[in-house]
């Protein structure tokens, strides 16, 4: 029995989620990836709420971004939650990956982020 990509990329995400987990000193960055857009929040797990968001669907980077699909674009997302986040008084995450691999558009994110002040 052959195994997909989205069960691959599911099973990856629950063995991280045992050990990942948001706290208030420390939330979780979690990203999703699509093959159109990237969407990253900070959760605090314990409140179970979300402290920021930031995606490639917001209407005022759309317009500054050629392609959503790039890791260009995954760069200015990462800026932008950076920003979102540090503005909060937070500078410590726990990165949460998705289940994908830590490569290309999800690495270009996380790059971003720590440029920009984050730290994980």
């Amino acid at each position: 029995m052959k195994i997909t990509r989205k069960e691959a990329v599911q099973r990856r995400h629950r063995r991280v989620r045992r050990k990942v987990n948001g706290t208030p000193e420390r939330p979780r960055m979690a990203v999703f990836r699509s093959n159109q857009h990237i969407y990253v929040q900070v959760i605090d797990d314990q409140a179970q709420c979300t402290l920021a968001a930031a995606s490639t669907v917001e209407p005022e980077l759309r317009q500054q971004l050629k392609s959503t699909a790039t890791c260009d674009a995954s760069s200015v997302v990462g800026k932008l939650i950076a920003e979102r986040i540090l503005a909060k008084g937070i500078t410590k995450v726990v990165f949460d990956r998705g289940g994908n691999l830590y490569h290309g558009r999800v690495k270009a994110l996380a790059e971003a982020a720590r440029e920009a002040g984050l730290d994980f």
